[in-house]
Formats: structure tokens, C-alpha cells, sequence
């Protein structure tokens, strides 16, 4: 067993030790009683940090998760861990008998290592593994327990454990691929862009609603598109424009949206049937601009869904802890970044690609050996660095269980798609 792999067998494993009925009544029976304002805090520990550069399809990945599953089937043996309750909101300053159950479900998870003072309290310690749950569940880190991380904390322990044996599957078809790639994990709503084994730079997404899921495949990056034309594509005209014309008849005039006939001709708003599906006989184009769809930046590879990855006008979704709004596409925090990191080759570099994208000019800039990309469906992984990350089940395919590996059979874990 590789160290870190002990570490995070040792972690769980202990805390799977203490979490049955025994340790719901007596893990903190023998905490010393300190008041607030004492050195409480300076007795506490909390487990090591969740950042790391190994990317999610790396060759320890699968050894790691094998000794994961290990661990939680010993923590499920033993009853797994005890809920909390969620009839309020905790945070630090708090000193509440609902923290004592907090603290139970953090060691039992291995995020809060040691437990000293009063039981009660709601410390900087108590935070710090709070943020560190939620950064292991995809969460913004603010370190409150609120609605969302209350949800996650009564997962019971049984079904991580059932996430982690469908993932590892997913994983182990996958492989670790060895050239540069970009991976999209659309349960976690977050992108790597790796090389060399390491993850270059990580990315928030937004990735498609429940209801217009981001399709699963493998393919590569062929094109860089500045300041593009949006063409809207036909579900959204039925399911969006249609209705949004209907109640604000000046909707496609503010955001810049033309209407084409088939044979190429511009109409008015005003010429069409907007309470029929008389629309979805045109084509609509968005110019480029700050209200455009698809940002300043499209990254566009070849798939017979017609999905790419783009820039944002809305970036405030980025800050959201719920990231399925969008129609199939995957929207990129700083996509700067991203394009830097695929146009390298070809000359760009972050001052020519602001350069360009402030001339507001059209352009499509071909990528000689662009990255690969496949977008993935995991909700559960560790990397072997003692860390183990869980997303919710946003699409419902961990009930499916390996229908869930593809949804375009051959792609994944196939060569790519050109």
C-alpha cells in the first residue's frame, strides 16, 4: 500500500472504528470542557487540505479508490455515521447541541481529526473542517451549514459507498490518458485541463440542465472562435424564444438577435407569429458583442450534438452552487486561461488574445494538434492523496449503473474522435 493510500485508509478506517452506535454515544464524552475564549482551538486538528494537481484520470486513481471502497465497507460494517440535524443553520460563534452531532459526522468522515473543549462549540477548527467537507462535495467553502451542505452531510454512508464502486468503473474504462486533454465532469460542474500527468489549471463550468443534459463523448478541439455569431439552435427557439418573445416583444432587439429566412432574407420581430411555431422555420443569429451568448471565446470540437465550450455573459453562475443551467454547452470560468493553454502553439498568448477579442473582429483560429476533450459522468473519486470527493447524482445515472459509462456507446475510452 502506497502511503497515501494509508493515509486515506487510516482516516476512514479509524473513523469508520468509531462511527457505529458506540461512538454516536461516547466520541465526545471525554472532551476536556473549555470555554470559548480558552486555547480550545489550538488543541483541534483538522484533516489535510483538498487541493492537489493530480487529475481525476491518473494512474493511482483506481489503486486509491480500490482502498477507498475498502475503508467505507468497514465504516457501513459498522453502522456508518449518525446525521445531523437540520432544523438550523450553524456557524462559528455557535454553541448549540447540534454541533456535537456535527462533530460526529466530521471525524466519521475524516475531516475533523481530533476533537478537544467544549463539545458544543462551533470553532475556527469546527469551520475549517466544515470547509473542507464542502470542498470535497463540490460546495462553495464558506463554512456554514446551511440547506445544501446539510443534505450532503446526511448522505448516508451506504450510498457513497455505492457511488464509489459505480465510479471506479467509469474510471478504470477511462484509463489515464497521456496526451494533453481537457476533461469536463459534468456532476461536478468543473473542468481540468491536464499535461504531463499534472493539471495545469482547473475551471468552474456550467454545464446543461437536467432536462438538456451535456452529452457524454470523447473528441478534440479543432477550432478557436473570436467574438463569434451565436446561431440559436432549434429546442431553444421553441422552448426559450418563442416564449420570451411572447412576453417581451423588444427581447430580441436588446440582445442583438437577427431573424433569416431560409433563403438568407432578414425580417423584423414584428413579421412573425410569435403565439404559433411559425419561428422555428428561421434562422436566428446573435452578432458578437458583450450580450452574446457565447461571450468572447468558443472552443468548438467536432460531435453530432452540436455542444462546444464558450464564455460567458453571465458569469455570476459561476458562483453558484447549483451549475446546471445551461442547454447542452459547457460555459467556462476565465476561458482565458483555457485558450492560452490550447492556442500555445499557434502563436497566442494572453495579451494577443485580449488584443484580439477587444477588436471585436471575427476570428477562427485552427488548432494544428489541439487537446483532446471528453466530457465525463463522475461522482465519486480520490486521487490517493487521503481525499475523497462526492457530487450529487445531478442527471441520475448512477442508477443505471454502467448505462451511465457513455451515452454515445464506443466513444469514451476509445480513440478519439476527429
Amino acid at each position: 500500500m502506497k502511503p497515501s493510500q494509508a493515509i486515506l485508509f487510516s482516516a476512514v478506517a479509524a473513523a469508520a472504528v468509531m462511527s457505529g452506535p458506540a461512538f454516536a454515544q461516547d466520541v465526545l464524552s471525554g472532551v476536556q470542557q473549555t470555554e470559548w475564549a480558552e486555547t480550545f482551538d489550538a488543541q483541534s486538528q483538522i484533516a489535510r487540505p483538498v487541493s492537489t494537481t493530480v487529475p481525476i484520470l491518473s494512474p493511482q486513481t483506481v489503486p486509491a479508490m480500490e482502498q477507498a471502497i475498502f475503508a467505507y465497507q468497514d465504516l457501513v460494517s459498522r453502522g456508518g455515521w449518525a446525521g445531523v440535524p437540520s432544523d438550523k443553520e450553524l456557524r462559528i460563534g455557535v454553541r448549540d447541541a447540534n454541533v456535537v452531532e456535527l462533530r460526529r459526522r466530521l471525524v466519521a468522515s475524516g475531516d475533523l481529526r481530533q476533537t478537544s473543549g467544549d463539545p458544543a462549540a462551533f470553532d475556527s477548527y469546527v469551520q475549517a473542517a466544515v470547509k473542507r467537507f464542502q470542498e470535497r462535495h463540490g460546495m462553495p467553502a464558506d463554512g456554514v451549514v446551511g440547506e445544501g451542505t446539510l443534505k450532503a452531510l446526511n448522505v448516508p454512508a451506504h450510498v457513497r459507498l455505492s457511488q464509489l464502486r459505480t465510479n471506479i468503473e467509469r474510471i478504470r474504462a477511462m484509463g489515464a490518458p497521456t496526451e494533453r486533454y481537457i476533461m469536463v465532469n459534468v456532476p461536478g460542474a468543473q473542468i481540468e485541463a491536464v499535461e504531463g500527468g499534472a493539471v495545469a489549471s482547473r475551471h468552474t463550468a456550467v454545464v446543461g440542465k437536467v432536462d438538456r443534459q451535456t452529452p457524454l463523448l470523447s473528441s478534440r478541439v479543432y477550432q478557436v472562435n473570436f467574438n463569434p455569431f451565436w446561431t440559436v439552435p432549434a429546442s431553444i427557439i421553441k422552448k426559450d424564444l418563442i416564449p420570451k418573445m411572447q412576453k417581451e416583444p423588444n427581447y430580441l432587439t436588446e440582445k442583438n438577435i437577427r431573424i433569416f429566412t431560409q433563403q438568407g432574407q432578414e425580417i423584423q420581430p414584428a413579421q412573425v407569429n410569435w403565439y404559433s411555431d411559425e419561428a422555428t422555420n428561421y434562422m436566428f443569429k446573435q452578432d458578437p458583442g458583450d450580450q452574446n451568448s457565447l461571450g468572447n471565446m468558443k472552443l468548438s470540437f467536432h460531435n453530432p450534438h452540436q455542444v462546444y465550450m464558450h464564455d460567458t455573459p453571465s458569469k455570476t453562475l459561476f458562483g453558484s452552487d447549483y451549475r446546471f443551467e445551461s442547454s447542452g454547452c459547457v460555459r467556462v470560468q476565465n476561458v482565458r486561461e483555457l485558450v492560452s493553454w490550447v492556442l500555445r502553439d499557434e502563436g497566442y498568448n494572453p495579451a494577443l488574445i485580449d488584443q484580439t477579442v477587444r477588436s471585436g473582429q471575427r476570428l477562427d483560429v485552427d488548432v494544428a494538434a489541439g487537446p483532446s476533450i471528453f466530457t465525463v459522468y463522475f461522482t465519486a473519486w480520490t486521487t490517493g492523496d487521503g481525499v475523497v470527493h462526492f457530487r450529487d447524482d445531478i442527471y441520475g445515472l448512477d442508477t443505471q449503473g454502467q448505462m451511465a459509462l457513455a451515452q454515445d456507446p464506443g466513444l469514451i475510452g476509445s480513440p478519439v474522435a476527429q
